[in-house]
């Protein structure tokens, strides 16, 4: 921590793409996919924001903006337009908070195909092929295989 270097700024930011995956009971029920994507979309801002404090405070220089990958379209477009819709009103504050640090560049809302998604990994079944391949990007290794 004394001479902070450009692995451990890899290695946090490799950890920053990880964390907002963990598992956890949602304190409330979503009605809709596009509002519980908005719902992970800020508490994954509220990580960054925290995340990005942390890292300021050890000295470590930081990018201008964090990508947030989103693979929902509907998401990205509340966070970029700023026109309610009724079906937006059950997740209003989420929307203003995401929407506030979009505009302040505090993160950037980068579009996913659903079939990259790492999160998929742990939430749906997967044909061996997309297994493999999420595996290999979230760098999990089997711990049997050949060295």
């Amino acid at each position: 921590m004394q001479s902070p270097r450009q692995p451990h700024l890899d290695a946090a930011f490799r950890l920053l793409r990880l964390i907002s995956w963990k598992s956890k009971k949602q304190n409330t029920v979503s009605l809709s996919s596009v509002e519980a994507e908005y719902r992970t979309m800020a508490t994954t801002t509220k990580e960054v924001i925290w995340l990005w404090r942390l890292l300021h405070n050890f000295g470590i220089p930081l990018p201008q903006s964090t990508p947030l990958y989103c693979d929902n379209q509907a998401a990205r477009h509340i966070a970029a337009n700023p026109v309610f819709h009724e079906r937006t009103k059950h997740i209003e504050i989420d929307c203003h908070f995401v929407r506030e640090k979009f505009q302040l560049g505090v993160i950037r809302l980068l579009p996913i195909r659903s079939s990259q998604q790492p999160a998929d990994i742990f939430t749906k079944p997967l044909g061996k092929d997309t297994f493999s391949f999420l595996c290999n990007k979230l760098g999990i290794r089997s711990l049997h295989a050949p060295a």
